[in-house]
């Protein structure tokens, strides 16, 4: 396994690890690369710290598969967390500010965000969460 820092055109920096560079380039040149804050497809290699372990650390790096087995594991739980949810796409904030406010039905949402609309929610006790993968809108919405 790989692991390469990649940036968005929104200078997002997010991690990814890949079987290898030439999967790394596969799956960019093919669109299956998106920006988890963002979800934008046209990313490039950020530039990277190299890793250098602490002296003394002899900590264990995980086997290929148990890395696939828990990315298999975090997206099962997102599925599974998205079960019910409505997607509501750019429309967001605007729908978790109604619900908040209480002049639209309670009830689970997911869609898009600026970081400073997600920002702004917060600040006003608003509770959400990024995503760990991001999510394709229904074909209806497009």
């Amino acid at each position: 396994m790989i692991v390469f820092d990649l940036r968005c055109p929104d200078a997002h920096i997010f991690e990814v690890w890949f079987a290898s560079s030439e999967t790394f380039e596969e799956q960019k040149s093919n669109g299956m690369i998106a920006c988890p804050i963002c979800g934008a497809t046209e990313v490039v290699k950020a530039v990277m710290a190299p890793r250098v372990s602490a002296k003394g650390d002899h900590g264990e790096t995980p086997a290929p598969e148990q890395v696939k087995q828990a990315l298999e594991a975090l997206a099962a739980a997102q599925a599974k967390a998205l079960e019910g949810s409505q997607w509501v796409g750019a429309r967001f904030a605007e729908e978790a500010r109604s619900m908040h406010l209480g002049e639209r039905e309670q009830g689970s949402i997911h869609g898009q965000a600026t970081p400073a609309e997600a920002k702004a929610l917060v600040e006003e006790g608003i509770p959400v969460a990024p995503l760990p993968f991001p999510v394709r809108p229904p074909e209806t919405l497009n």
